[in-house]
């Protein structure tokens, strides 16, 4: 292995772009003209999704403004389908928001006081905001930053290095992201 070109290369750039790549060519391209009726479509019962308040059949149901988002404590086994709305929320204040607020300055967020969408553009209004943050955070990390640990706000991962934080951040964003696509493709071909 050629040692020079490894110190010369810069981490930090390699684990952004990852995420940038996935994000202007797949991810992000994906939610171009969602409809509010695909942001909130069930395709099978007993779906779990971001409705208004008061309206949720789940064990759980949390959120601070006009809708919530479904939940239970364990998890059932099998899990419940869930929407693309489901799934947008949950990258928005679970995966970008939480991380923000823990380690970027970001403002104060998790599943139970985030104030979820009604609406699908505003639910991708949320999702650019916490992935810009999120990007610069880990831009402002360096390579030094990388590899400090992540601190009390990750519980039982407090030792683990930042790196192994950004890339499960990124993991979930892609997953989630497929998960989305399908379920938009699943949607336009519903009644084919």
């Amino acid at each position: 292995m050629d040692t020079t070109t490894n110190a010369r290369l810069d981490w930090n750039e390699e684990l952004r772009s990852q995420l940038e790549w996935h994000w202007a060519n797949q991810f992000r391209p994906r939610l171009t003209g969602l409809t509010d009726a695909e942001y909130f479509w069930e395709p099978v019962p007993g779906c779990w999704n971001v409705r208004p308040r008061g309206e949720s059949t789940a064990p759980i149901a949390v959120g601070a403004g006009t809708h919530t988002i479904d939940f239970a404590i364990p998890e059932p086994s099998p899990a419940p389908v869930t929407t693309i709305a489901w799934r947008l929320g949950h990258l928005v204040a679970g995966v970008f928001g939480a991380r923000n607020a823990a380690h970027f300055d970001g403002p104060a967020m998790d599943h139970q006081s985030h104030t979820y969408a009604p609406t699908a553009a505003e639910a991708l209004d949320q999702l650019d905001a916490g992935y810009a943050r999120w990007m610069a955070g880990v831009a402002g990390l360096g390579q030094d930053g990388l590899v400090e640990p992540c601190g009390p706000a990750e519980g039982p991962f407090a030792d683990w290095s930042t790196a192994a934080l950004v890339l499960h951040i990124h993991r979930e964003v892609l997953h989630h992201g497929a998960e989305i696509a399908l379920l938009r493709d699943l949607y336009t071909w519903r009644t084919a």
